[in-house]
């Protein structure tokens, strides 16, 4: 072999090793510990889906496989979760999921992989304009007087204020509430968490009555001029001791606790696909940057997937170092 062939030969060689190792941020994410699909949970409400995207999209980036199987959010962490159905979902909220995630700690089988980033709340909401029917707002008292409850009142609850909550599936125990506190409002459940915001913005272009369940983060509490209604503020004996709270007779006499938002995976993910496994505990998201991407796709029309596209491709220092960890 002559000498310029040699040299020829191992400088394509070293072109080779410089290409791989800038296609692969992980000598161990560049051929995945398995090829089993990761299945990522999505629920009914865009954020998470938003951010089961964005995950994916980074794991697909490091080599893996990913499925995206719906699931229903309270029962995902006592079954799916627990026995490798799904391997990572990327919202429980404190405020509705409290219980289900104690359960599912108690299995052995999941493992709940720290907060998201933003903090959770979720609460009865109204528009500002209806505190001139209702003055007494934010105060939950208020929502007794009958002319207030008139004022939320629909042609099918009327004289009862009417409150939209979220899908029955998310809980929240607004039924038990209304009844605990003794509010003249009946509870009607959305079908969906798309149709209970488009509610919303029919009701406010019309500065109509609307009472409903708002969360944050989320891009209405930004877009739309309005408050939570303030109810007594929560401890878990609200939950569980009918003889805590303003009715020694029920329990739910509160509002809805705050918190974190947190991450849960299979148990067995973290021995299964290890570095998928780092990507997805090291994965946070800041609460502004969220609001607006959800925005940009319920109020602007674009897909999770080219949304999620674009974060991750703003972000590739950042996943690549969740990644090395």
């Amino acid at each position: 072999m002559s000498l310029r062939s040699l040299i020829s030969r191992l400088s394509m060689g070293a072109l080779t090793l410089a290409a791989a190792s800038a296609l692969t941020p992980s000598a161990q994410a560049a051929a995945p510990e398995s090829n089993d699909p990761i299945k990522i949970a999505l629920f009914d409400w865009t954020s998470v889906n938003l951010n089961a995207k964005i995950l994916g999209g980074i794991l697909e980036k490091l080599g893996y496989t990913v499925e995206y199987p719906t699931a229903d959010y309270l029962s995902s962490l006592t079954t799916g979760l627990t026995n490798g159905d799904l391997a990572v979902a990327m919202e429980f909220w404190d405020t509705t999921a409290g219980e289900a995630m104690k359960a599912s700690d108690a299995t052995g089988q999941t493992e709940r992989l720290g907060p998201l980033g933003p903090k959770a709340k979720e609460e009865w909401w109204y528009p500002e304009y209806m505190k001139e029917k209702c003055p007494g707002l934010p105060n939950w008292e208020a929502l007794k007087d009958p002319n207030c409850a008139e004022a939320f009142s629909t042609a099918e609850t009327a004289p009862n204020g009417r409150y939209l909550g979220g899908p029955v599936t998310w809980e929240g125990f607004d039924d038990e509430r209304a009844a605990a506190l003794k509010l003249p409002f009946t509870v009607i459940h959305a079908g969906t968490d798309a149709a209970m915001f488009a509610e919303l913005d029919s009701a406010y272009q019309r500065k109509a009555p609307i009472m409903l369940w708002v969360y944050s983060p989320h891009w209405a509490p930004a877009k739309y001029k309005g408050e939570w209604v303030e109810f007594p503020d929560y401890t878990p004996e609200c939950y569980t001791d009918p003889k805590w709270g303003v009715n020694p007779e029920a329990k739910y006499d509160c509002g809805k606790p705050h918190g974190e938002i947190w991450k849960y995976s299979w148990a067995g993910m973290k021995d299964k696909w290890p570095v998928a496994y780092k990507v997805a505990k090291n994965y946070t998201i800041d609460t502004d940057e969220l609001n607006k991407m959800s925005g940009q796709i319920d109020l602007e029309g674009k897909t999770p997937e080219d949304v999620a596209a674009a974060w991750i491709a703003a972000h590739e220092a950042d996943w690549k170092a969740w990644a090395a960890e």
